[in-house]
């Protein structure tokens, strides 16, 4: 990338100073041979003054307005050009000078560059500046005409060209190179950015380096936070099949000890079938929906309500039968206009793992209270489900650590840890809030889970 913005500001560069030194020789050119013109003229003007003798000749200035005019050959040369007659400076003996025609009064005219031929026999070029003039006759009779040629040799002004030119050219290679070199400079500084990008990116992919750092400029903060955000999502989706499948060994643990207890009791053949039955299609609900929550982020924002009795009886009846042997039993105070909007493996993952738990720690009695949340303006109902028990509870101090993925309260207690986990995830996913407490009507461990209304 550096190399091709170094090649094309380059080539911009090189381009533009051609141009410049391309106008620039131009107009030093038009100034060069406008100052020329204006120097021919007043050498013109100092030999319009001539006098004119009785016969018609010329009289020209005792003093030429420049030396030059008076050395034959110097490159500088005067002529008076009548109907009958012509006049020359001395600078013209010796080389042949164009001869100009009469020019009418008042007209100015550049020329050239003409050819000529030098006193040493080469062929040169001049410029040649003619002035129309016309003599008036003190008798009032017809006016005299006459053109004034001031020539100059060509090479005086190829050589003021020549000398610009030189120089322009030194001073814009000098400050092209300067330019070049500031450019490069400056790319590879306002391009370091992007080295650290690419520094950073590499000890990522290397593992030095959890993810891009925040020391970057303003312009790039989109591109390392899309990093950042990339390398946290492959992380998160890994962490996700992982617990998905954490989620999925521990969803399959009750209907299988329900099977296992069915089987280990004394019952008849068909209601064994029909437990059999509904376990299963529990347990193969339970992975569509962990196969179905691994591959979303979210919950569906406008999923049909649904009711919360049915369901809370069937975990219930299902858990009541693992934990027969203890006699526990399940009260429920579900308020009859309570629904549940969101996705149905969702409802279900979430009393069952909240009830499991109770039933685990409850020492006879497990309330399930289910209540509607005033809806905000514009809003639907939320939802507020308390799970309670009147087992030893959970002491403050430890709550935070028994929420933890993996952590069990009791290790002396069977359990994976990850029942509580999952139902944050739940929650969490549907912009919920989780509290655990202490029960003050039963003494053991209350938790409470309020899912905000939606749109």
């Amino acid at each position: 990338m550096r190399s091709r913005q170094v090649w094309a500001a380059s080539l911009g560069l090189i381009a533009f100073l051609a141009l410049a030194g391309f106008a620039l020789d131009h107009a030093f050119q038009n100034v060069a041979l406008s100052g020329l013109r204006e120097r021919l003229h007043s050498y013109a003007l100092a030999y319009a003054n001539s006098d004119f003798a009785r016969d018609g000749s010329v009289i020209p200035p005792w003093d030429p307005p420049d030396p030059r005019f008076r050395r034959p050959g110097s490159g500088l040369y005067a002529q008076i050009v009548l109907e009958t007659s012509r006049w020359e400076s001395d600078s013209a003996q010796g080389p042949r000078l164009p001869r100009g025609p009469m020019l009418a009064a008042g007209v100015r005219e550049l020329d050239g560059p003409l050819p000529m031929m030098r006193i040493s026999g080469g062929q040169g070029m001049v410029y040649r500046y003619g002035y129309g003039l016309a003599l008036s006759r003190e008798d009032g009779s017809e006016d005299i005409p006459y053109t004034v040629y001031i020539l100059e040799d060509a090479s005086t002004l190829a050589r003021q060209v020549a000398t610009f030119r030189a120089a322009l050219w030194g001073y814009l290679g000098g400050a092209g190179a300067v330019l070049l070199l500031l450019q490069t400079v400056v790319l590879r500084w306002s391009l370091r950015p992007l080295r650290d990008v690419i520094d950073e990116l590499k000890r990522v992919q290397a593992g030095t380096a959890a993810g891009m750092s925040e020391a970057h400029p303003r312009e790039l903060e989109p591109l390392t936070e899309s990093i950042n955000a990339f390398i946290q999502s492959e992380r998160e989706s890994l962490e996700r099949q992982r617990n998905t499948m954490a989620d999925l060994a521990h969803s399959l643990k009750t209907p299988l000890a329900v099977l296992r207890t069915r089987l280990d009791s004394d019952g008849d053949e068909a209601g064994l079938r029909e437990e059999v039955d509904a376990q299963v299609r529990r347990m193969n609900d339970l992975v569509s929906y962990q196969l179905a929550r691994a591959a979303r982020s979210g919950h569906a924002l406008y999923a049909a309500p649904i009711e919360i009795e049915p369901y809370a009886e069937q975990i219930v009846v299902g858990l009541e039968k693992v934990y027969a042997a203890r006699g526990v039993l399940c009260e429920f105070e579900i308020a009859p206009e309570a629904r549940f909007h969101g996705e149905l493996g969702d409802l279900q993952e979430l009393l069952g793992n909240l009830l499991e738990n109770a039933f685990k720690w409850a020492r006879a009695r497990v309330l399930l209270t289910v209540t509607e949340v005033a809806p905000s303006a514009g809003r639907r109902s939320g939802l507020r489900i308390v799970v309670e028990d009147d087992g030893p509870g959970i002491a403050e101090e430890k709550i935070a650590r028994v929420l933890q993925r993996g952590v069990r309260g009791d290790e002396r207690v069977q359990g994976h840890g990850i029942g509580l986990a999952i139902v944050q995830d739940i929650i969490r996913a549907y912009r919920g809030q989780l509290h655990v407490s202490r029960s003050a009507e039963r003494g053991g461990a209350r938790f409470e889970v309020e899912l905000p209304g939606g749109a």
